[in-house]
């Protein structure tokens, strides 16, 4: 039989997420990102459960000719727009939308032979400084694309720094307010977090990523316990070994948790090689037989073992939950140190992913 952990995809979750989106969102189409391979999920898995969005949105080529061999035949968003000016021929042979973010890949298009004019989100850096036109080059660049014959529809696009914090998206929103008096153009401004909490950002597309996914942007899940919102991704396993430990005994590499009397521990199929932290400490919540537990000891590459104080029935063979229905991956990502995004688009290719 196969190593008992899976990842289980529940697309009614991701029908019920994309429907919050869409509600909250208003007369916004909503472009489905699906970077990092679904943020973890797998394309082929929630491809069906995200049917009815308006377009999908990734940052990679071959992913972006996957969705079109399955069949898609909506808009299909770049992210990061392209690498080298090779790559148009195959954004026009795929009928692709790409971000444009610097002057060469204007001057790319200008010099590329294609079959149809290319559409392109130009790209305005608002304080995120990773990619984008600086605000006072943005106007130079919209009228570069706009004298472009190879350049069709042109959108105006941005991603927020601080969405999900107190800071929020006035100062932005305000920079692109000025640009919208002199640029009649589609906007697509609202992350995740902007979605949720600045409607004002919502603009015609917004680009909802780890909301998708039932994950919160902010990191604690509190922030997104109202919203109806649901965990698309349960991470499971079974316990393969139980061990009885006597006062003093230790558990796992370096010895970091000591048995301070009797104590039965449970030993999971389950570790960082699939994308289980290894920083995540003792303590760090996971469900046993639909009991709350905690982990112990330092996490190997293919076990964590686990405290069966709480849950005297469980035995070998007995499910556990590690993140999902009832233990928030935003819960376990804190225990870590680290973000849901993170967990979620960590688990690795050994862990069997199938929809539900």
């Amino acid at each position: 039989m196969p190593r008992p952990i899976r990842a289980e995809i529940d697309l009614a979750a991701l029908r019920n997420n994309l429907n919050v989106i869409r509600n909250t969102a208003g007369t916004a189409k909503v472009w489905s990102v699906i970077k990092a391979n679904a943020y973890g999920h797998g394309i082929d898995n929630v491809y069906a459960g995200l049917q009815a969005t308006d377009g999908f949105a990734l940052l990679d080529f071959a992913e972006a000719i996957q969705l079109r061999e399955m069949g898609w035949e909506g808009p299909i968003l770049l992210l990061e727009g392209f690498f080298e000016p090779d790559d148009l021929a195959l954004i026009d042979r795929y009928q692709l939308t790409t971000v444009v973010h610097s002057f060469w890949q204007l001057a790319a298009i200008a010099d590329a032979r294609l079959k149809q004019p290319v559409a392109v989100y130009l790209k305005v850096n608002s304080g995120m400084n990773r990619l984008g036109f600086a605000p006072d080059r943005l106007q130079a660049a919209w009228l570069e694309a706009s004298a472009n014959p190879n350049i069709g529809e042109i959108a105006l696009m941005t991603h927020f720094a601080n969405a999900d914090s107190a800071e929020g998206v006035a100062e932005p929103m305000n920079l692109l307010d000025e640009f919208s008096q002199t640029m009649r153009v589609p906007r697509c401004l609202a992350n995740s977090a902007a979605i949720l909490w600045h409607p004002q950002t919502q603009a015609d597309w917004v680009r909802p990523g780890i909301v998708l996914y039932g994950a919160s942007p902010s990191g604690r899940w509190q922030d997104i316990a109202s919203s109806g919102l649901q965990p698309v991704m349960t991470l499971r396993s079974k316990i393969i070994a139980v061990q009885q430990l006597h006062a003093g005994h230790r558990v796992g590499y370096s010895g970091r948790y000591r048995a301070g009397g009797e104590q039965r521990i449970g030993i999971v199929a389950c570790g960082y090689a699939d994308g289980y932290p290894r920083h995540a400490p003792t303590g760090t919540p996971v469900m046993v037989e639909g009991v709350l537990t905690q982990t112990l000891g330092t996490v190997s590459m293919d076990m964590i073992a686990i405290d069966l104080t709480a849950c005297p029935p469980a035995n070998m063979g007995s499910p556990v939950e590690l993140w999902g229905k009832n233990v928030a991956v935003d819960t376990v990502a804190g225990y870590a140190g680290t973000l849901g995004y993170e967990l979620l688009s960590a688990v690795t290719s050994r862990v069997r992913k199938y929809s539900v």
